[in-house]
């Protein structure tokens, strides 16, 4: 399951650079799928979602730092546990129970943005 950042987020940014995936964003900040990932042009998602990878998505979250769930994979293949929640000062970095997904499933997603 993709991480979420719950309204508790204090927007001190420290969850920021400790994605592998940059799958999070400022509050009010257009996002890439191409943003810290191999990804580029023209990609067919997992989902089977059709994307340009270098295109600019409206942000998720206006007010507060926000995780894209497509390119979050929980870090897997990249640490232990999720970089975001093992940093942030208020515990709001939470797993999504809306959107669960396996350990096989996250890696493949983390193989496939970063072409391994």
């Amino acid at each position: 399951m993709a991480i979420i950042i719950t309204d508790e987020c204090i927007n001190c940014g420290a969850c920021e650079p400790e994605c592998p995936n940059t799958a999070i964003y400022e509050g009010a900040e257009d996002w890439k799928y191409a943003d810290g990932t191999d990804l580029e042009g023209n990609v067919v998602l997992p989902d089977g979602k059709s994307i340009n990878a270098e295109e600019e998505n409206e942000p998720i979250s206006d007010e507060i730092y926000f995780i894209v769930a497509d390119k979050c994979t929980e870090c897997k293949g990249f640490h232990e546990e999720p970089q975001c929640a093992a940093v942030c000062p208020v515990d709001c970095c939470v797993p999504d129970e809306n959107n669960v997904e396996t350990e096989e499933a996250l890696l493949a997603k983390q193989r496939f943005l970063h072409h391994e």
